[in-house]
Formats: structure tokens, C-alpha cells, sequence
């Protein structure tokens, strides 16, 4: 069964540091591109950051820059959202999503992206 399953989510205050898990199963996540997603309540999703296949190629939108970080494991089939200096608008349910073209999950539309997780809900208190 092809999947992704995210971890890692939860509670955490303000200035707060999470760690995310995406794990693929059922596939070569070592020849997709990944991105990680976000959706706050009542607003649209919206993507937080993408890493190519090697890792070579990075990008975080300006609302995350300098605090989130994304890295891969090709080994573990797992790929990592580091997110610290969290702020109350960085909640909601974080998807992470793998396509094998870079640029679909980078900069195309992604609901067109190939293999979904279900979601991890990150709250972030004041």
C-alpha cells in the first residue's frame, strides 16, 4: 500500500520547537520530491517547504524562513520538518505530500501532487 504517514504533532507554546515525521511505505520515496503543507482552521493550505530527491534543492516560503527547516533520509524513507521559534499562526494540520517532479511540489499545483499523508495536527498556545 502506497503511503505517508506524518508524526509528530502536538501542543506547544509560543517560542516552542517541533519535530515532524513523514514515512512512506509502498514506494521509492527516494525518487520523489516532498513537500510539507499546512492548513490553518478556515484558511486555505498552503505549502511550508519542498526538498528535492538529493536534498539539493530547498525552498521555505518568508513566513518560515529561519525557522523551519526540512531534511531527508533516503534511507529511512522519511523526510523531517524541524520547526522551532513556532508562533500561534504556524497551527494547524500538517500534511506532507511526494511527486517525483520537483517543481509540482515546489511551485505547482498541489492538488495534483501524487501520494498525500493524512496529517498532523500541530496547536501552537500564546
Amino acid at each position: 500500500q502506497v503511503q505517508l504517514v506524518e508524526s509528530g504533532g502536538g501542543l506547544v507554546q509560543a517560542g516552542g520547537s517541533l519535530k515532524l515525521s513523514c514515512e512512506a511505505s509502498g514506494f521509492g520515496l527516494d525518487v520523489y520530491a516532498v513537500g510539507w503543507f499546512r492548513q490553518a482552521p478556515g484558511k486555505e493550505r498552503e505549502g511550508v517547504a519542498c526538498i528535492s530527491t538529493n536534498g539539493g534543492l530547498i525552498y521555505y516560503p518568508d513566513s518560515v524562513k529561519g525557522r523551519f527547516t526540512i531534511s531527508r533520509d533516503n534511507a529511512k524513507s522519511t523526510v523531517y520538518l524541524q520547526m522551532v521559534s513556532l508562533k500561534p499562526e504556524d497551527t494547524g494540520v500538517y500534511y506532507c505530500a511526494a511527486d517525483p517532479q520537483v517543481m509540482s511540489v515546489c511551485a505547482g499545483d498541489e492538488r495534483y501532487l501524487e501520494v498525500w499523508g493524512q496529517g498532523t495536527l500541530v496547536t501552537v498556545s500564546s
